[in-house]
């Protein structure tokens, strides 16, 4: 679901809704960026129990498989795409096709077929 807007308020409610959805041993912890979206991240880790760490200032191989996938999704949605323009269902598709996609980090299982192996 397309957030309804960037502030740290905003963004602080959909992490926690959509992280709820995990099972908890998925939950432990999340690694940001230094954005102004995540000034509220203690209020997160207060209301989700979930750590937050931060990424470096200017250092995106540390979050090394975010930044890849960020790379392979402007394919689809190049830089300054507006998502509230773009149905529910086409941004569906992608995301499903990229769960799909084997990746040689995961031995080239698909990120949903280790998801569904972390929870047997």
């Amino acid at each position: 679901m397309p957030l309804k807007a960037k502030d740290a308020a905003t963004v602080r409610h959909a992490f926690a809704r959509e992280l709820r959805t995990l099972p908890a041993q998925l939950r432990r912890s999340l690694t940001y960026d230094q954005e102004p979206e995540m000034r509220e991240h203690r209020l997160f880790t207060k209301h989700t129990k979930m750590r937050v760490y931060f990424a470096h200032p200017h250092s995106p191989w540390e979050r090394g498989t975010n930044e890849n996938t960020n790379g392979l999704l402007r394919q689809f949605f190049p830089k300054g795409t507006r998502f509230t323009q773009l149905s529910c269902a086409e941004i569906k598709r992608v995301h499903v096709m990229f769960n799909d996609r084997p990746r040689k980090i995961l031995n080239w299982h698909s990120p949903a077929h280790a998801f569904h192996h972390l929870l047997r």
